[in-house]
């Protein structure tokens, strides 16, 4: 670790490094220079040393390096000078900024580039492999390894930014700068998983706010522009929530800001209200909670009407439409009918939970689901005047569906209307927290809600009712859907009714005489008939009796009315005594929150001032008891001083303070300098006579041992000159003997080299032409190998187009065959049809031939006339048979009844071969009419059925 006298060496250090391309050591340097603790005084070199170090963090992709500078730049500047710190990150983020959005620019299909669902998760396994095996990149694959890796690092930045400007009173505003640049940034790229990790960090970064209080430079949010900054940035999280589609998390930031309003009892700007619940009534409409849904448009309608000045009156009338557009798309009926406890008080907690949502006050000890209904809110809407309100189709729709009693043409009426409101809507210019209304999306519940009405007024008038007729009255649903709302409509026990799938009919229940539908029909009933009836026979004065009748029946009366009217007065005096009772309640439940808040407040006062004594005494303490260390080191120094000197110590019972022993050592130590200082002095001057004396005595025996040094060392050089001559005249004579002995070597030297050289070269030539050889027939192979390889991409190439060549014939075949095969089986259907056609023709004939044979029967067998009966006289020649003529064929009963009448009138005619011969009963003709109703369901015709069975009887 590298240390710096002054911080301006550190960033020479730094830029020499870059100058040479270490930019890792330069930054190394810049970050053990911030996180040392000889610099914890903030200086402005520090601050440009800050500015380099977050460039280089930013173009080497160093986040955990740029997080540690910065953590400990806070620490520095924290109380000195925060604006530094505050410059600091807003150029950091700029850069990531700027390099993010310079590489964007760069790619050229940035959504393949951005198709990475975690930006914090690693590369995987099959991703790594794809890379190493595939030989060239993609271009998506070059793009995501271009841009990813500095989206990756600007999302760092965010997060780390975030986490150090939390909980800091003095940075409230950059920290709300960047959540909502964070935002902006899930919101362009879609990167939904980030964003949801940003709502939990922000989320996080609040419940440690609220849970650690005792923290140093906290924000205070009972401030209003601290309240005002956090309302913002959770407006923002829940607008780009809503524009991401993320409904869970909409309503989680929901449930923020509204833990944020309820913290302080001042309520938040009216523009801010009117963008929750501008998003709130897409969240439950989203969800499906077409209740809270209406509530919100209400709450809107409220805000809008009360707080915008400039919202015209076509603006207005459109949210209106809408509040009641979505009040009456709520189901009529309760979807909680016949459930279990356990689900009722969920349902009621939610409902509490819901209506702080929505700002909408319900007791908790009534029941909530009558509280928050559909009946509750238009009785509201009633009494607000908002009906008068809204558009002419709108109000139509109302009266007819609410209002109205028409169960054939309803939907008739109300299916124009619905073509009229789906063409309403559209941008309004005077409420720019709702950017568009559009009334067409209530249209399906309105259908449904139309439905229900046709089926709930029909039961009250039909007690069975064809599936056909019912279709008609509702046009814009068929018979699956509408079996499916009747299903809905008996589950939750809004209708009592079932379907006959084998006749084709509803059915609907069996109303008891003591219903309230049946009651309201008889009361009606009665009411008419008694108007009738005075209007057919006034009422005359009777006798003094019935008078006496009448003053009882109005004695009666009157005594029921005071009963009720008591009755309501015992009411009364209960709901007063209640609402005394609880407003005594809540007098004394604020009396003893306010005097606990009192007793608190003193115990914490107590409580800090008892500290403050403490740490007051605490400290007074510690410098008495270091004083006292102190004086007792001095007074032991001072001890041994007069020890050694001889002096009188100072006793250890006397009183001695630290003032005194410190005039005291200081006039010792001034003592014993004067005392050195003159003893120095005296030691000098002796040594100075001493030196004198000794250099004299000394002068002439150097002089003497000089000459005879000189003396010995002339003898000992010529010694060994002539010692070193002799041995090189040795030398020389060695040397000559050696080069006489070697010469006659000499020529076989020469031999012997010139044999090895031989050799080697014939060695050369011969790897030489070797390798020549192997050369061409390499050369000779490949070329050989690559006319293989060409016939052999010929023939492939050929085979495959005479395989596609088949291939395509014999689709074409195929293709020949199917539609040869479609004409035949058509012609063959004709003829099949035909065939049949002429087989129910042929039946049909004979059906009608059968049936005029029956009738010519039946009339043919008429009984004779009683005896009682009037005589109808004889018998015209038209009604008996003609005598036959001769030759003719006449059958037996006719014979027979010819020859009766004329014998005996009065004998009874010959029973018919044609008529029943057994013992049952002849079939009635309700009975026939009951086979003809025993027809199938599907299939057959109604005709041929019919016949069939009049055939068969």
């Amino acid at each position: 670790m590298a240390t710096f006298a002054k911080p301006e060496n550190a960033l020479k250090r730094a830029e020499e490094f870059i100058n040479v391309g270490q930019k890792q050591a330069a930054l190394q340097a810049l970050h053990d220079l911030i996180t040392s603790k000889r610099y914890r005084a903030w200086q402005k070199a520090l601050e440009r040393i800050m500015f380099k170090y977050v460039e280089l963090c930013v173009d080497m992709r160093k986040g955990r390096f740029a997080k540690d500078g910065l953590i400990q730049y806070r620490i520095i500047c924290q109380q000195v000078n925060i604006s530094s710190l505050e410059e600091v990150i807003k150029h950091f983020m700029q850069l990531s900024t700027e390099r993010a959005e310079k590489v964007r620019t760069q790619a050229k299909a940035l959504e393949d580039a951005l198709d990475v669902e975690d930006l914090e998760a690693d590369k995987r396994p099959e991703d790594l492999m794809l890379s190493y095996v595939s030989g060239e990149k993609g271009k998506d694959r070059s793009d995501r390894e271009l841009v990813t890796p500095w989206f990756k690092f600007l999302w760092e930045t965010y997060r780390t930014v975030l986490e150090i400007l939390r909980n800091n009173s003095k940075l409230e505003s950059l920290y709300a700068m960047t959540a909502h640049r964070a935002f902006q940034f899930c919101k362009k790229y879609k990167r939904t998983t980030e964003f949801r990790r940003l709502c939990e960090i922000i989320r996080n970064h609040l419940a440690n706010l609220n849970k650690y209080r005792d923290q140093r430079d906290r924000p205070d949010l009972t401030a209003p522009e601290s309240l005002q900054l956090y309302l913002d940035t959770r407006i923002e999280q829940l607008k780009v929530s809503t524009d991401l589609e993320l409904w869970q998390e909409a309503f989680r930031s929901v449930e923020d800001i509204h833990g944020l309003m309820s913290m302080v009892k001042k309520s938040p700007k009216p523009s801010l209200m009117v963008v929750y619940y501008a998003k709130l009534t897409d969240i439950f409409w989203v969800s499906n909670s077409h209740l809270y849904h209406a509530y919100a448009w209400l709450k809107l309608f409220t805000l809008q009407k009360s707080y915008n000045k400039n919202l015209s009156q076509k603006d207005l009338q459109l949210i209106a439409s809408s509040v009641l557009l979505a009040t009456i798309s709520v189901t009529p009926y309760d979807q909680k009918y016949r459930a279990s406890h356990l689900e009722l008080e969920n349902e009621k907690e939610r409902n509490m939970r819901i209506a702080g949502l929505i700002n909408f006050t319900l007791d908790p000890n009534t029941e909530s689901r009558e509280v928050l209904s559909r009946g509750s809110l238009l009785a509201e809407l009633n009494n607000k005047g908002l009906i008068a309100c809204v558009s002419q189709e709108v109000k139509d729709i109302y009266h007819l569906l609410e209002n109205e009693f028409l169960p054939l043409d309803l939907a008739s009426r109300v299916q124009p209307l619905l073509a009229k409101i789906s063409k309403l809507g559209g941008k309004l210019a005077s409420a720019s927290s709702v950017p568009e209304v559009q009334l067409s999306k209530y249209i399906p519940c309105l259908e449904k809600l139309t439905a229900l009405r046709v089926l709930q007024q029909t039961s009250q008038v039909y007690q069975s009712i064809k599936i056909e007729s019912l279709l008609k009255m509702i046009p814009f649903y068929d018979f699956s859907l509408i079996e499916k709302i009747s299903v809905d409509s008996v589950k939750y026990n809004f209708l009592a009714m079932k379907v006959d799938h084998l006749k084709g009919t509803f059915h609907f229940g069996n109303v008891d005489i003591e219903s309230e539908k049946l009651s309201d029909h008889l009361c009606i009933l009665a009411v008419s008939l008694n108007k009738a009836w005075n209007m057919i026979s006034p009422p005359v004065n009777k006798e003094y009796k019935l008078g006496i009748k009448y003053n009882l029946v109005e004695i009666i009366d009157k005594e029921h009315k005071r009963l009720l009217a008591r009755k309501s007065i015992i009411e009364k005096r209960k709901e007063e005594h209640e609402r005394q009772m609880l407003e005594r309640e809540r007098e004394e439940e604020s009396k003893r929150l306010k005097l606990q808040k009192v007793t608190e407040e003193a115990e914490q006062k107590r409580l800090a001032e008892e500290y403050h004594r403490r740490e007051v005494l605490r400290i007074h303490h510690e410098i008495e008891e270091r004083e006292l260390q102190e004086a007792q080191a001095l007074l032991l120094e001072a001890q041994k001083g007069t020890k050694k000197k001889g002096k009188k110590p100072l006793l250890e019972g006397e009183k001695v303070t630290k003032q005194t022993l410190i005039e005291m050592a200081l006039s010792e130590q001034l003592k014993e300098r004067q005392e050195s200082e003159k003893k120095l002095v005296r030691l000098a001057k002796t040594m100075d006579y001493m030196e004198r004396a000794k250099r004299e005595e000394e002068t002439q025996l150097i002089e003497q041992a000089f000459k005879h040094r000189l003396a010995e060392e002339e003898i000992l050089h010529e010694r060994e000159q002539l010692k070193e001559i002799e041995l090189s005249r040795k030398h020389h004579a060695g040397d000559l003997q050696e080069k006489n002995r070697l010469a006659r070597m000499l020529d076989h030297k020469h031999i012997f080299q010139q044999r090895i050289v031989s050799h080697r070269e014939a060695e050369h030539n011969r790897l030489k032409t070797e390798r020549e050889d192997k050369i061409k027939q390499i050369v000779t192979m490949r070329k050989h190998e690559r006319a293989m390889k060409r016939k052999l991409l010929y023939y492939l190439k050929s085979e495959e187009e005479r395989l596609t060549r088949e291939r395509e014939a014999e689709e074409t075949r195929k293709r020949e065959e199917e539609e040869t095969r479609k004409k035949e089986e058509a012609e063959r259907k004709a003829k099949l049809d035909a065939i049949a056609e002429k087989q129910r023709q042929r039946e049909r004939e004979l059906e009608e031939k059968e049936q005029l044979r029956r009738e010519s029967l039946l009339r043919k067998q008429e009984p004779l006339p009683r005896p009682t009966d009037p005589a109808p006289g004889p018998l015209s020649s038209e009604s008996l048979p003609a005598s036959p003529a001769a030759g003719k064929y006449v059958p037996r009963f006719l014979r027979e009844r010819s020859e009766g009448q004329k014998t005996a009138p009065t004998l009874a005619p010959e029973p018919d071969r044609w008529s029943r011969q057994d013992d049952r009963p002849p079939q009635s003709g309700n009975d026939r009419w009951r086979s003809d109703d025993r027809r199938p369901s599907f299939g057959a015709p109604r005709a041929s059925s019919s016949s069939w069975s009049r055939t068969r009887n």
